[in-house]
């Protein structure tokens, strides 16, 4: 447990021999005040985004893109009470399992950007909307609540509600992707909203907000990681791999194999590369072995350099 919170507390520092990562484990797996500072800063940043997703764009065209702030939506048309402060009422009992779960310290984080985004949320409400175009609401709200929801999980904290019910099934469910989470529990939302709201249409609009925000939310935390992996099998290996070296600045690694057919050893060439060097890749085997038998496959999450770092945390 202790490992794993220091893991969290060091989320995102770029490189682990960078100055901060070593004032980090300095300062024995505790954040310094700058980072803190840092990362509430960016909190704020994130409510705001938030808020103007919420009340300029969602809010007023009713869609209700699943989540807390699909149900503080509803509740807002069935009682009048504040979107902004629906959003902090539910958020009450799910902080209150949060800090059973991850802490106090986490929970501090969390409420501060659930207050905020409820009190940025409520301010903005008085605002005239940007438009009443449910799609240009659907696709502009959904991008922005993404950017906003992936700044906060970047800082280390969450916007409360469904994203802490999402921290601890990614605890009990690491191989799936945070995006998808949300896409699963939200659709429950969304489809209780078109009863609520008796208007299909309305509903659909807002299962686009919350696929935008699900695919712009693993954009946002993972990257655009999408790379080619390449096994090559070819007599002529070490003019291949030499032109790897040289020419694309990659590295390859030799895997030892041997034919089932033939018995005889061979070389397997293993490499990964970014997609816009894989058609030169292909260029280069073409040219040295067109007789090559390469296998080539995606490759979507990848630590090590040129990549991500192995430190940072997996959301």
């Amino acid at each position: 447990m202790r490992k794993e919170q220091d893991v969290k507390a060091g989320n995102f520092l770029e490189k682990n021999n960078t100055a901060e990562s070593q004032l980090y484990r300095q300062a024995g797996g505790k954040k310094t005040f700058r980072q803190q500072a840092y990362d509430y800063l960016t909190i704020t940043a994130a409510s705001a985004v938030y808020a103007v997703a919420v009340s300029l764009f969602l809010d007023p065209n009713s869609l209700a893109p699943g989540g807390v702030t699909g149900i503080a939506i509803i509740m807002n048309r069935i009682t009048g009470l504040e979107t902004g402060t629906w959003i902090f009422a539910i958020n009450i009992p799910i902080l209150v399992l949060g800090m059973w779960k991850f802490g106090w310290r986490f929970i501090l984080s969390t409420l501060y950007c659930t207050m905020a985004m409820s009190g940025m949320t409520n301010f903005l409400a008085s605002v005239e909307p940007l438009t009443r175009d449910p799609l240009l609401a659907a696709l502009v709200g959904g991008s922005l609540m993404a950017v906003s929801l992936g700044m906060v999980f970047k800082a280390g904290a969450t916007s409360g509600g469904t994203d802490i019910i999402i921290k601890l099934l990614r605890l009990r469910l690491p191989h799936l992707r945070t995006g998808m989470l949300f896409l699963l529990t939200d659709a429950v939302i969304v489809t209780a909203s078109a009863f609520v709201f008796k208007d299909i249409d309305t509903a659909l609009y807002a299962g686009l907000v919350v696929f935008v925000n699900s695919v712009l939310l693993d954009i946002v935390l993972y990257g655009r990681d999408g790379a080619k992996m390449f096994f090559i099998i070819s007599d002529c290996h070490g003019a291949i791999v030499k032109r790897l070296l040289e020419e694309l600045d990659i590295s390859a690694t030799y895997i030892s194999g041997r034919g089932a057919y033939s018995g005889t050893d061979k070389n397997v060439i293993f490499c990964v590369v970014k997609k816009h060097l894989s058609p030169k890749l292909e260029e280069i085997v073409k040219q040295e072995d067109p007789k090559a038998f390469t296998i080539i496959t995606g490759a979507t999450e990848i630590y090590g350099e040129g990549y991500k770092s192995i430190f940072s945390e997996k959301l």
